[in-house]
């Protein structure tokens, strides 16, 4: 078995060295680099040879990469690097990187062109000035080859050990069984689509009901397919926190080789390399320091540490956040960055959708670039729509420009003056306080463009200056022109102005480039990966996520049955009753009266849920007037954790009261509340998106992409919230349990349609 490894990837194994220094210095945009590249080139004489497509074997190992220019007629090889700024400030360990590369290829060049020596060179052009700096060696053949071979042993000192790992993991994962001695209802059905989905290679969506073990059921068959589909990595990306545990929890019980074959022989765990990622926020040790070795203990000689670090993580089992702090500190590395060095080493990573979905997206980067096969697990996929167009949405704020005048330097003032002027003449032409436009103000963006290329220059030429609200808008400029480059009919641009106290004249501008239909960008998410699995309780209807995301034409589906029965779950319409919002105050007395029948009937533990904070206080204070006995607790608008804690406790085995909360919060979805820890649920509200200017201008949009603006804006979310809701209710076919869905609305065939088919819906009541 050959193990293949890009040259990027060997020097970054093999020649990294000194400190981790991610001190801010202005670099130049993925498209600045591009052009930066051509610059260069085209610079060059008749007969030079860009991107020049370069592979090696040795050993075993096959090494490859593309180089980026050769000028036969000087022989010399060249490496191109943007910058920005002083070379002279660039840390000697990136300097010692790079000669690292261009040596390389240097090697695998003379071996396809049988050549004894070289002239090796390392091309710095700095973006800004337009400048090139130009640094040579020439070369003998065999000192290349020398080198070349002293890294190649470097990594194949650890390669064997992989390769040794690849063979015995995929051995292992032929025979596995599943962990438990049998499926659940449905769970069967999961797991087959996703192995068959996986073994062809294609995109599948699954809607599967709440308690079928959606987790196992989705990792156990791609685990299974592994071996026959030669598939580097499982990529399994969730929305919130308790997913990533479930999916931590179910490769500990399938990675402890329960009731595989592979026991007989003394093996008590699968050899399976498990990450978690955690956000930098939470791994950070010294969250008061910067990230390099002048300031944090942990980046001090980060790269010298490493090799060490790095192979005592991966004896030390799942490597979830505490193990990769405790082996971190042991070390004296840091976590979070020991984590995504582990990346390239781990078999099953775990994290958010961000890691593989956003424009920066680690894992997808690292796909793209080490050319991996890959099996990407979306958990709860229906949050990726929402979460996706937040990915692609960016806003600049004319107040953040204005906070710069204070101590703006004086080499600023003009490009800024500019784009401050660009500012006046938008908010000059607007007529309404909120206002759409079909292209973005041409104008306007060459000023910004202008402006960000002038902060990155000064930036890169001050590295002592400290970050503040200069930085600040320059991360929000470089954000915003990225969109701009990208925009199209998949996204709006608005600008959003904010009147003063008196009214006379504007506080604050924003403008907004809001992504509505994700798809151009997730398609080549979804193109990287060797096949892509979407499961959700509520993935329905198919072609809404279908479209939204940008998912293959040939992306199949299936619907799991439900392991409920219709007997489980009483579903009650309430069809006197309108929660449109004029409606609201006349519904608030028989919406008590409901909920206090029913508790009175059967007394337990209820959410009720609503269309807004407004709406809860309204009707949790009437029914807490009129029923002081019965026990009553709300969410509040910015709960934290601790918080969320203690509302979740108050549903307790036994007990009996009713909590309030707003639907599409923290208590509507992803929190599970077996037994008679819940026995019911009132939803007093559609769910609808709230109709505002930004809405109306999705679905118009909407409407012009899918001839659905209606359903894809406001009912399709709406409904699928009402449904997470009613989910909180039923967890095990041993629950029992009633829903009220409160609204005349929910008898329209259109919605009873949008319901779980295994819902059995009795007779709309009618509440005095």
């Amino acid at each position: 078995m050959q193990y293949v490894v890009a040259v990027r990837a060997l020097c970054d194994f093999t020649a990294k060295q000194g400190d981790l220094d991610l001190r801010f210095t202005p670099s130049p945009t993925s498209r600045e680099g591009i052009a930066g590249h051509q610059t260069v080139t085209a610079r060059r004489g008749a007969g030079y040879k860009p991107e020049i497509t370069l592979q090696l074997q040795y050993r075993g190992l096959t090494v490859r990469g593309r180089a980026d220019g050769y000028d036969p007629h000087r022989n010399q090889l060249e490496e191109i690097k943007t910058h920005r700024g002083d070379l002279a400030r660039q840390p000697a360990n990136h300097r010692h990187l790079h000669w690292a590369q261009v040596r390389i290829y240097g090697w695998l060049l003379c071996q396809a062109r049988s050549l004894s020596e070289i002239t090796l060179a390392l091309v710095y052009f700095d973006i800004a000035s337009q400048q090139e700096t130009v640094l040579t060696e020439q070369v003998q053949a065999d000192t290349l080859r020398l080198f070349f071979e002293q890294q190649c042993g470097k990594f194949l000192a650890w390669a064997d050990q992989e390769l040794a790992h690849r063979q015995r993991r995929d051995a292992v994962l032929t025979l596995l069984r599943f962990p438990h001695a049998s499926f659940r209802t449905g769970q069967r059905t999961l797991a087959e689509g996703i192995y068959r989905s996986t073994r062809r290679g294609r995109c599948l969506m699954a809607q599967a009901p709440t308690g079928i073990g959606k987790t196992i059921g989705s990792l156990f068959p791609v685990l299974k397919a592994c071996p026959e589909q030669a598939l580097d990595k499982i990529f399994f990306l969730a929305a919130k926190t308790p997913g990533r545990q479930l999916a931590l929890d179910a490769l500990g019980l399938i990675g402890r080789g329960l009731n595989h074959p592979a026991q007989a022989d003394g093996a008590t765990a699968l050899p399976l390399r498990i990450l978690e990622l955690t956000a930098r926020d939470k791994a950070c040790e010294h969250p008061d320091k910067a990230c390099h070795g002048d300031s944090c203990p942990l980046a001090r000689g980060f790269y010298d540490r490493l090799p060490a670090a790095r192979a005592a993580a991966l004896t030390a089992g799942a490597m979830d956040g505490a193990r990769l702090r405790a082996v971190g500190l042991s070390h004296q590395v840091c976590p979070y960055y020991l984590s995504q060095e582990l990346v390239r080493w781990a078999d099953v990573v775990v994290g958010d959708y961000n890691y593989y979905f956003d424009s920066s997206a680690l894992l997808h980067a690292m796909t793209i670039a080490d050319d991996w096969r890959v099996s990407v697990l979306v958990d709860e996929a229906h949050n990726l729509v929402e979460r996706a167009r937040g990915m692609y949405t960016t806003e600049l704020r004319r107040s953040v420009l204005q906070a710069l005048w204070q101590s703006v330097p004086a080499v600023l003032a003009r490009p800024l003056a500019r784009l401050d002027r660009c500012w006046d003449d938008l908010e000059a032409a607007q007529l309404t306080a909120y206002q759409t436009y079909e292209e973005l103000p041409d104008k306007f963006i060459t000023a910004l463009q202008q402006a960000a290329a002038a902060i990155a220059d000064f930036l890169a030429n001050t590295p002592a200056q400290p970050a503040g609200p200069l930085q600040q808008f320059y991360f929000y400029a470089l954000a915003f022109t990225r969109l701009a480059d990208a925009f199209g009919d998949h996204s709006l641009f608005d600008v959003t102005l904010s009147p003063g106290q008196s009214g006379a004249g504007p506080l604050d501008s924003m403008l907004c480039i809001r992504n509505l239909i994700p798809a151009p960008f997730l398609a080549p998410r979804f193109a990287a990966a060797q096949s892509v699995v979407l499961f959700s309780a509520t993935l329905s209807p198919p072609d809404f996520y279908r479209n939204s995301l940008g998912l293959p034409a040939d992306s199949a589906w299936i619907e799991v049955e439900s392991p409920f029965q219709p007997e489980q779950l009483k579903v009650r319409l309430v069809g006197n009753i309108s929660t449109r919002f004029p409606d609201r105050q006349r519904s608030v007395r028989p919406i008590v009266q409901l909920i206090a029948e029913q508790f009175k009937d059967e007394p337990g533990n209820y959410l009720a849920f609503f269309s807004s904070f407004d709406y809860l206080r309204m009707v949790a204070s009437r029914f807490v007037e009129s029923h002081p006995t019965i026990p009553v607790w709300e969410q509040a608008r910015g709960m934290q954790e601790p918080e969320r804690r203690r509302f979740l406790a108050r549903f307790a085995p036994g007990g009996s009261g009713v909590g309030f909360a707003v639907l599409g919060g923290s208590f509507a979805e992803g929190i599970d509340l077996p037994g008679d820890r819940l026995i019911g649920a009132f939803i007093a509200t559609l769910g609808l998106p709230q109709v505002n200017p930004v809405n109306e201008q999705a679905m118009a949009r909407m409407e012009q992409a899918f001839g659905a603006g209606y359903d894809y804006t406001y009912l399709f979310p709406g409904i699928r919230k009402v449904v997470q809701a009613a989910g909180r209710v039923i967890r095990s076919r041993e629950d029992r349990g009633v829903v009220y869905l409160i609204d005349d609305r929910f008898a329209r065939p259109a919605v009873l349609a949008l319901l779980p088919s295994w819902w059995r819906i009795g007779a709309a009541i009618e509440p005095a």
